[in-house]
């Protein structure tokens, strides 16, 4: 690809993640069956996420020079906006689970996902652990029946925690399949919170020893230049003796 292609399919980077991570949750919406509200949040990620595939492939299209190439490059990208489009009949169980090659775009995006789950990139794990609380508690109080939603969100608190006191639990196999969700997100942010401060701590101690090799080579330099100088000096003075 050109330069001005790279521009581009790096500008598609963020919101294609973004959109692959939210497929996971518009597939448990699809197999739990809530009801009302739940399908019109599904029917939205599902065109949402299709539309922000379908609007890069339409644009990285139009802009690189090789387009054969680029489609001989991208197989996965072209298959999850072509196979899997939310206009498919319902009847087409089999094929509505190619939404599945949405998620797989994960792999391409890995090295970015690297960098947003990083020390840089906490607020946005905070984000979706916070989206997650919010979005699972509610979700599993509806799919359980619970008579508030803060008991969900209690639940997603103590689930996303692992504390789980067990006093609120699922008997349902669409609040099982949310609160797989929630303690996938829990832990993950969890983990991202440990190595955040770790890499923070590292990253301090590394300063420090690279300003302590930097300060001793300044006076390592130093007292080179200090015996360049009495060399000079005995230097002189014995040719003024020779004379």
């Amino acid at each position: 690809m050109d330069e001005r292609s790279e521009r581009w399919a790096k500008r598609f980077e963020i919101p294609l993640l973004i959109a692959a991570v939210l497929v996971i949750p518009m597939l448990v919406l699809d197999q739990a069956d809530l009801g009302a509200p739940w399908d019109t949040v599904e029917a939205v990620l599902d065109w949402g996420t299709w539309l922000v595939f379908l609007l890069e492939l339409v644009v990285m299209l139009s802009i690189v020079p090789d387009k054969k190439r680029w489609l001989r490059d991208h197989p996965i990208d072209v298959a999850a906006t072509l196979l899997s489009p939310p206009m498919l009949p319902s009847s087409l169980a089999a094929a509505r689970l190619l939404r599945l090659l949405r998620v797989l775009r994960l792999l391409r995006l890995a090295p970015l996902a690297r960098r947003v789950f990083s020390l840089d990139g906490v607020r946005y794990g905070g984000l979706l652990a916070f989206l997650t609380l919010i979005g699972g508690g509610t979700a599993f109080a509806a799919a359980e029946h619970r008579a508030s939603e803060w008991e969900g969100i209690w639940w997603a608190v103590e689930t996303m925690t692992t504390v789980g006191y067990g006093d609120v639990y699922p008997t349902t196999v669409a609040g099982r399949a949310i609160g797989i969700f929630v303690m996938v997100v829990g832990v993950g942010f969890g983990t991202l919170l440990v190595g955040a401060i770790a890499e923070r701590f590292i990253a301090h101690e590394v300063d420090q020893d690279i300003q302590e090799i930097d300060a001793g080579e300044d006076e390592l330099r130093h007292e080179l230049r200090e015996v360049a100088a009495r060399l000079e000096r005995i230097e002189l003075a014995l040719r003024t003796r020779r004379r």
